[in-house]
């Protein structure tokens, strides 16, 4: 007798997951309808990233180099001149500003991106040899990127160095490489704006 006890509570205390019991009380399943036109005007649709047409946000590039390349002409020419203890200098224009700037909608997320080529022209006025000599010359910098700012890099050429001794002419390279600080911060200036287009 005791075996068939056991044996019943072994058998209402076995666990079954898998079977599903219904009962009469369980709401009804949802009948499925057809929304109409009035009803698709009232739900609330995310606007979509880039053009009309990308509903669904696929891959779209939108070519940014006209204005990349007018405004960092404007960022860099509005540089201020700088003072060094033996002369002052300032850039006078961007002589190439050459590159691609683009904006790239991936699964409606913004993305931008540029890589760009830069010479400017400047001008300036040193102490050399006990008078005030006008120098002129190049900041060229090779290749920049999105995010890569802080690894920036300047070489500084200068037209008139046949008259200038040694000293002189490493001591006006090294006041115009002072631009960089500056130069740097008004391409920061340009990348946040390119992320706000």
């Amino acid at each position: 007798m005791e075996n068939e006890v056991s044996g019943e509570a072994k058998q209402s205390s076995s666990y079954r997951y898998w079977v599903r019991e219904t009962t009469d009380a369980a709401a009804p399943p949802p009948v499925p309808r057809k929304l109409s036109a009035d009803d698709l005007t009232k739900q609330q649709q995310p606007a979509p990233l880039g053009s009309v047409w990308n509903h669904a946000g696929t891959w779209e590039e939108r070519n940014l180099n006209t204005w990349a390349t007018s405004r960092i002409k404007d960022l860099l020419t509005s540089l201020d001149s700088l003072e060094f203890s033996g002369g002052k200098a300032g850039i006078s224009e961007v002589t190439e500003c050459s590159g691609d700037a683009f904006l790239v909608t991936v699964r409606n997320k913004k993305r931008v991106g540029y890589t760009y080529k830069i010479s400017l022209k400047f001008k300036g006025e040193w102490l050399v040899k006990e008078e005030n000599k006008a120098m002129k010359g190049f900041i060229d910098i090779h290749e920049f990127s999105f995010g890569e700012l802080d690894d920036l890099q300047i070489e500084v050429r200068l037209n008139e160095e046949k008259d200038l001794l040694e000293d002189e002419r490493l001591r006006i390279l090294n006041d115009v490489r002072l631009f960089l600080p500056s130069i740097r911060n008004q391409l920061s200036k340009f990348e946040e704006e390119l992320k706000d287009r």
